[in-house]
């Protein structure tokens, strides 16, 4: 699986960015991956391929700041993408 360019935050709007857009795979990856019960280092090896033993550091903000918005786009932003789309 390709792995499309990230931030080691996702943007934090109020609405579903195409950032979201892009990224709706690896969110659910990580939710799923949270109800199995997956460490954390695993995930953000997996899904951003990324060694966290190398730089545990931006590996756990990424991890963990992509989580908090795959949480947000479960809860609440879904919604937006329902929504249609001024040209």
């Amino acid at each position: 699986m390709t792995i499309p360019p990230f931030e080691d935050r996702p943007p934090q709007l109020d609405r579903v960015s195409a950032y979201d857009e892009k990224h709706l795979a690896s969110y659910i990856r990580l939710l799923d991956a949270e109800a199995e019960g997956a460490d954390w280092r695993e995930a953000v090896a997996i899904i951003f391929g990324l060694d966290p033993e190398k730089d545990p550091q931006r590996a756990k903000l990424v991890h963990d700041s992509h989580l908090s918005r795959a949480h947000w786009m479960r809860d609440k932003g879904y919604r937006h993408l329902l929504e249609p789309r001024l040209q």
